[in-house]
């Protein structure tokens, strides 16, 4: 049986038996903190376990993608175990129970109509005070007393081992089902989770029957299929060893599964589909987390290519048979080859490029290791190797386990903490003390009432000195101030309607003040739940428990939700024009001034961007209600919510809507409709890391002010060269193509007639500047083409301008004794023999234009040549001499040449043989330096 007809095979019995089939829900639960990947069937159902959500229905089946990395040492070593992998489940929310969920087992691996599995291939365990699992096992379905084995809780109880090791909270008894092999081994490929206790406490008695009993079973698609197909291991299933066969095509190897090679192919396949899964839903490579993971299997499966005698990236080839394999459950993967296969790509490409030095001082390691008959790889070595090659420890571990060496996991951690704490990376403070955790313990949160108001009656709970940045002074909590001035103090209120900086919006500002004090508020802080409001005291005496209206700088506030509102709006002009892969990946809002970090491989092209601030301003003109409403997050992911992964949510959650296009879970401040954050200026784009990029943006007033400095600019532009505003851009052109002339002409001694001042040319190019896009586009182009800012571009211009002015004069000066041609020189030469003699003094001549002259002289001069040119700058002389190279094939030396000379003005200097430069002190002597020179060079000559 095919792998997917036995996935539709499933599905279809248990809705057979009225379980409603749901998809599988997301391989990375972005709503759920509490894992990284989805590791069982019954995760996203958490909320229906624990009536936390009315039942629309009270049985269910699906089949789940899962990500495990408990066993990722086993993977390819085993025939069973993977890192992703595919579960099977029927679940009951209060409905059915032992009796139908283990005969609903049996009949669908026994039933001719279904799998068909010989009964006496199976066996059963139950937890062995289970006796209803163990009763229905033996007189409903008639097993036998030896193949009903009775196990301890670390088997067949969830949590393992619960009972007597917690955690507390809902739990219950397994009972898994085993196929025996041919080989005489056993595989589990069932487990039903009977959840019906409470844990509350240590034993005894500790568990307490639930009011409602649930059932979570799952059967592992791949083991169950390598049963069906009668394949020794999963990857030989008709789903999997297409990666493996493309894997050794791509590796260059022939695949023999109990070869070492072989079990490198495995892993690299199972890696492959683990990363190609993880990647098509967002989770990047990165250094911590989820993102962590996916780096950990690439590279593992790189050094597994590496070791197989790879030294460029192959795992990223795997893709699209990974999308192939997995086409028929999940087309989508198909959609994203290009762009999970680039981001896969670049990790190899930045591993292989530190593999090499780590992979030699492993093999160092390792010989000292035996040279000293050591078993366990230092934790201070492994540390080094991370840190400095890049290498993580798994996969040292791994090579380790290779060589039969063990290795230190906590000299690892140690000397990973102490390089935290020298390179100020990592200070970690387990027990956290001071002022704000004694207001913490004492008043837990302090509520939040800015969203419906800017101004609140609240009491003065604590007072706090310094502003809390130096680590070594937590301050001080006190009972009052009374001296207003510059120092800086923290208050903590009953109540706030000020906004603690959090989820990328900054903090309020504003006032807190009564009849006897006044508190100015710069900024504002979350610490845990408390707000904590950073000012000074302005006049009067602050004491604790006062009274006092808190108000917040009400402008300042709008002009924050104007950019808050607009990251959402953006948010989805970003899915609308590039696609669902751009997740927010942190932002900061501040007033009129949005920063968007989202996932995307490439930089965004120009004609998109366009395209995503029209979008973005249709949304604005649309005028769209923006509401909140606190809602279950179980019903706000139902309703759509995007939820950003990493992000740890309440529950209840706080989802903003706007219109019916965006809903987001933000507990930050908004507009009341998208109208009112007035206008959008998309003002860069730009990368922040490999597969990230930023948006930086503004709105409301900010933006229009921009828009006119930026009209303003055009004009400055234009009047600074001497045109009109279309013509401004080819202006700019015309000038750097200009100077580009002016400098070729300076090497080569050729100079051209030029104007004293930049005048634009009767053909320079026009542009568009009829609307503002156009403007703004015009600009962007000349700040494009100068590589600087939009602050920068006068500067640019005027430092252009005076470069031009500077060459022109310079061009003057080397011709300022007549102009000089290589001809000219070569005339006043003088021949010994063969060879030409070429020395003299050039006036306003620049070193590259002397050397020009002398590449010029050397080529037109039939036998040998050597040349020594010498001018006047200021008060300085300068020396440029060469000679031919069958001059120098004799033994001649162009910087003792020119060196001698530059003794004589009082300088030195020096150069290749066939090419030097000198300078000197003294202009007088230069023509007696050039008699001498001269001279000095017929006698090497033989004259």
């Amino acid at each position: 049986m095919k792998t997917d007809e036995l996935r539709e095979k499933y599905l279809e019995f248990f809705e057979t038996k009225g379980c409603v089939r749901k998809p599988s829900d997301v391989l990375v639960p972005t709503w759920d903190p509490s894992v990284l990947f989805t590791p069982a069937g019954m995760n996203q159902f958490k909320d229906h376990f624990l009536g936390k959500v009315k039942l629309d229905f009270t049985r269910a089946t699906t089949c789940q993608k899962c990500l495990r990395t408990g066993d990722i040492d086993n993977v390819g070593r085993t025939a069973f175990h993977h890192t992703f992998f595919e579960m099977l489940g029927n679940f009951s929310f209060g409905d059915y129970f032992k009796k139908e969920a283990i005969a609903w087992a049996w009949e669908f691996l026994t039933a001719k109509k279904w799998l068909a599995i010989d009964p006496a291939k199976l066996s059963v365990t139950v937890y062995k005070d289970d006796d209803e699992a163990y009763g229905i096992w033996k007189e409903s379905i008639g097993l036998p007393d030896d193949r009903i084995v009775r196990m301890d809780e670390d088997e067949n109880f969830w949590p393992a081992s619960a009972p007597s090791e917690g955690p507390d909270g809902v739990c219950g008894p397994c009972s898994e089902i085993y196929y025996h092999l041919d080989d005489g081994s056993d595989v589990e490929i069932w487990n039903l989770v009977f959840t019906q206790f409470n844990r509350v406490g240590d034993p005894p008695d500790n568990l307490k029957p639930l009011p409602s009993q649930n059932i979570d079973t799952g059967m592992g698609l791949e083991r169950t299929a390598s049963v069906l197909q009668g394949v020794s291991t999963n990857f030989h299933i008709d789903s999997l060893r297409p990666i493996v066969d493309a894997a050794a095509d791509v590796v260059g190897v022939h695949y023999d599964a109990d070869s070492d090679n072989g079990r490198r192919l495995r892993r690299i396949t199972d890696h492959a589909r683990a990363c190609a899964f993880s990647i098509h839903e967002n989770v990047y490579p990165g250094r911590d987390k989820a993102k962590y993971v996916v780096r950990r299997l690439i590279r593992r499966a790189v050094l597994d290519g590496y070791q197989m005698d790879l030294r460029e990236p192959f795992l990223h080839k795997l893709v699209p048979a990974v999308a192939e394999a997995s086409h028929a459950a999940y087309p989508e993967l198909g959609e994203t080859i290009a762009r999970v296969s680039e981001v896969i790509e670049s990790e190899e490409k930045a591993f292989f490029g530190t593999i090499d030095g780590g992979m030699k001082r492993i093999g160092q390691l390792f010989e000292e290791m035996n040279e000293e008959d050591a078993v366990m790889v230092p934790g201070k070595e492994a540390a080094e190797l991370n840190t400095t090659y890049g290498v993580p420890p798994e996969l040292l571990q791994t090579l380790a386990a290779e060589k039969n060496f063990t290795f230190d996991w906590p000299g690892y951690r140690d000397a990973m903490h102490e390089h935290a704490i020298a390179s100020g990376a990592g200070q970690v403070e387990l027990f956290q003390t001071g002022p704000l955790e004694t207001l913490k313990e004492a008043l837990r949160e302090t509520p939040f009432v800015g969203y419906d108001t800017t101004e609140a009656t609240a009491t003065v709970k604590g007072i706090i000195t310094g502003d809390g940045k130096d680590k070594d002074d937590e301050g001080q909590l006190l009972s009052h101030i009374g001296r207003p001035g510059d120092a800086e103090f923290r208050l903590v209120l009953s109540e706030s309607p000020f906004y603690g900086e959090s989820g990328g919006q900054i903090g309020d500002t504003g006032v807190i003040e009564s009849d006897d004090f006044k508190f100015v508020v710069h900024d504002t802080q979350k610490h845990g739940g408390l707000i904590v409001h950073h000012g000074k005291l302005a006049k009067g005496e602050i004491k604790e428990g006062a009274t006092c209206t808190a108000t917040v700088d009400s402008e300042r506030r709008g002009a924050l939700a104007r950019a808050h509102s607009a990251t959402h709006i953006l948010h989805h002009a970003l899915h609308t024009n590039i696609g669902d892969h751009a997740q927010q990946q942190g932002s900061k809002v501040e007033e009129d001034r949005l920063r968007f970090d989202f996932t995307n491989q490439k930089p965004i092209p120009d004609d998109v961007l366009v395209k995503i601030e029209s979008d973005v301003m249709t949304r604005i003109g649309e005028n769209a209600a923006v509401s909140w409403q606190i809602v279950p997050l179980a019903e706000a992911r139902k309703a759509g919510a995007m939820m950003l992964f990493g992000e740890k949510y309440p529950d209840p959650v706080r989802m903003v809507s706007i219109g019916d296009y965006s809903k987001e879970l933000c507990a930050g401040t908004h507009v009341a409709n998208s109208g009112s954050v007035e206008t959008f200026e998309l003002m860069a784009e730009e990368s922040v890391s490999a597969g990230t990029r930023r948006i930086v943006a503004l709105t409301g007033s900010r933006a229009l002010e921009h828009r006119q400095q930026t009209q303003t600019l055009l004009s400055e532009i234009a009047e600074r060269l001497g045109t009109d505003a279309a013509h401004a851009g080819g202006a700019v052109e015309q000038l750097a193509g200009e100077i580009r002339q002016l400098k070729k002409e300076l090497t080569s001694g050729k100079p051209t007639e030029h104007a004293e001042t930049f005048a634009v040319a009767k053909d320079c190019a026009a542009g568009d500047v009829s609307d503002y896009p156009a403007v703004r586009a015009s600009v962007r182009e000349i700040t494009r083409r100068l590589n600087v800012s939009q602050e920068e571009v006068l500067g640019r211009i005027d430092a252009m301008l005076a470069d031009r002015a500077g060459l022109i004069t310079q061009l003057k000066q080397a011709t300022a004794g007549g102009k000089i041609t290589a001809d000219d020189l070569i005339g006043k030469g003088e021949k010994v023999g063969e060879d030409l003699i070429v020395v003299a003094e050039v006036p306003g001549a620049n070193p590259n234009v002397m050397r020009g002259w002398i590449d010029q002289i050397r080529k037109k001069s039939a036998g040998g040549s050597a040349v020594l040119l010498g001018t006047v700058q200021g008060d300085k002389v300068v020396l440029v001499g060469g000679l031919s190279h069958t001059l120098v094939d004799k033994g001649l030396k162009a910087g003792q040449w020119v060196g001698a000379a530059a003794k004589m003005v009082g300088g030195g200097g020096g150069g290749r043989p066939d090419m030097a430069q000198a300078g000197g002190k003294d202009p007088s002597k230069l023509p007696e330096a050039l008699d001498a020179a001269k001279t000095a060079m017929r006698e090497q000559l033989g004259a």
